[in-house]
């Protein structure tokens, strides 16, 4: 059987295939070990094979398959192939506690798990009803024997049949499992694909592809024709060097891997790093200080300031429809295909964002107890404020659930970190509530020095109070290396105020 030429409705089938069969599509590059090379052909062959293996034993359509390891280019193929049978793969946070696994486990269903080596024994309590399958077991319980090599017929599917789950982070509560269409981000890719021609970049990919970041792009890459560098984790000596040594020209990173980077100064000194044309940056507004870091750092590069949800996907902001340069901390205008609104008290200028676009979920899996933040009319409540200037720009100021009130006021960390962040010395900065007897809560901070550079709390408290209100600035600066990374590879603020607590009450 041969594929539809009017272009596939099943997400595991979104591969460009105008070009060469041999061009490479994914590079995995594991530090120590050496370079994998998937071409497009390689990838097609594996997906449907992995398809075909599911079909024979028995994992059939709308089935979980979940898949807990480190970032490989099989993960890709087993994903594609996964969604082509119509078997619903589930990503699973592989940081998480081994008992939030099990449960993720359990709540998804999964039938399958592929897992690699080092994740082979938080599994060892499964149920006799879930097999495992070892990515790096070539025997009768490895990934290998699961391959039926031959082509596959991708399934057409329903309207509102579920192509994945992204499991949330889980920082709020019990991790929910988010049902994802196929025709949602099949629209995603061949949105993102139509505003930018990928096809000569080669992307690097270090984010966990548990996350929508990671594997939005992964998709993308394969819609695009493009090629992904793909590491199994971020370490920023690995990362460096697989942007000099494999040419990449399109980085996706957070604040804290930009910080990272700044302290290998060795690597650096003898890495070309001026190949780099676009860097993607998400989780956390970038700062004018931030920015001229990464322009010192990427000569070369234009930087994206990006937001997206899980919820309701990456596309949401973009280029101004004036043609208006981007201001630095902001995500851009509206897209012209998703409508947006604030809600609040203080809107249209300040409030809620609410969004509506054909990306957002089908809702959450198995979880009767959560309202779903989707209203009457059809937009995704995302819970983030944001601010837009008289410009139409946007401008993230923090989550809902990160906002806290000091004596009255409401204080988003993120307005009061943009206005650390300015001060010369500062390279990264969080702010976080602790208990405080007469204002309720009061905001304290942690600062990432710039290399080679010195301030100290009397002074960054000073700059706070010259350049905002005087109940945003932080009473206590505690000085760090680095901020601590959840495991989606945001700033860890729970993990930051129980330690600013502690610091608090021992004084």
């Amino acid at each position: 059987m041969t594929r539809a030429a009017t272009g596939p409705t099943n997400l595991g089938d979104l591969v460009d295939r105008s070009g060469s069969p041999d061009r490479p599509l994914i590079i995995g590059v594991d530090p120590g070990v050496g370079a994998t090379v998937m071409t497009r052909a390689d990838l097609d062959a594996r997906a449907d094979a992995f398809a075909r293996g599911l079909v024979r034993g028995g994992i059939g359509r709308g089935a979980r398959l979940a898949i807990l390891a480190a970032n490989r280019p099989d993960t890709i193929a087993a994903l594609l192939g996964a969604m082509r049978a119509g078997v619903v793969p589930v990503p699973v946070n592989h940081k998480f506690p081994p008992a939030t696994i099990a449960a993720v486990l359990a709540d998804c269903g999964a039938r399958l798990v592929l897992c690699d080596g080092p994740r082979r024994d938080v599994l060892a309590g499964l149920g006799p009803g879930v097999r495992v399958a070892g990515f790096d077991d070539d025997g009768p319980e490895g990934f290998a024997a699961w391959l039926d090599p031959g082509p596959f017929a991708p399934i057409v599917p329903e309207p509102d049949e579920a192509a994945l789950f992204l499991y949330t982070s889980g920082s709020t509560g019990r991790p929910k499992g988010v049902r994802l269409s196929h025709a949602s981000h099949l629209w995603v890719a061949r949105t993102r694909a139509a505003d930018t021609d990928l096809r000569d970049e080669r992307l690097l990919v270090a984010a966990p592809l548990y996350h929508m970041n990671a594997l939005a792009l992964a998709l993308l890459v394969c819609a695009a024709g493009a090629t992904m560098v793909l590491l199994p984790q971020f370490e920023a000596r690995a990362y460096i060097a697989a942007i000099d040594r494999q040419s990449c020209t399109w980085l996706t990173a957070v604040p804290p891997m930009i910080a990272m980077m700044l302290r290998e100064r060795d690597v650096l000194a003898e890495a070309d790093l001026t190949r780099v044309r676009t860097v993607r940056m998400g989780s956390a507004p970038v700062s004018d200080a931030l920015a001229r870091q990464i322009r010192a750092l990427l000569p070369n590069a234009r930087i994206l300031n990006a937001y997206g949800t899980t919820e309701g996907g990456p596309v949401v902001f973009g280029d101004h429809p004036d043609g208006l340069p981007t201001p630095v901390a902001s995500v851009g205008a509206p897209h012209p295909r998703v409508a947006v609104r604030l809600v609040g008290p203080d809107a249209p200028e300040t409030g809620v964002l609410q969004m509506r676009s054909p990306a957002i979920m089908l809702g959450y899996h198995n979880r009767p107890d959560v309202p779903v933040p989707i209203t009457p009319d059809g937009f995704y409540d995302t819970g983030d404020v944001f601010r837009r200037d008289a410009d139409g720009f946007y401008y993230f100021l923090g989550r809902t659930d990160d906002m806290f009130v000091s004596g009255g006021e409401n204080i988003f960390p993120g307005e009061v970190e943009l206005v650390l962040e300015r001060h010369p010395a500062v390279l990264q900065a969080c702010v976080v509530p602790v208990d405080d007897a007469i204002k309720g809560t009061k905001p304290v901070a942690f600062a990432v020095r710039r290399p080679g550079t010195t301030v100290d709390e009397a002074a960054l408290k000073e700059h706070a109070l010259e350049h905002a209100p005087a109940y945003q600035h932080p009473r206590r600066v505690w000085f760090v290396e680095a901020l601590p990374l959840a495991s989606t590879g945001k700033i860890d603020r729970a993990a930051l105020r129980r330690r600013a607590e502690e610091a608090v009450r021992a004084r």
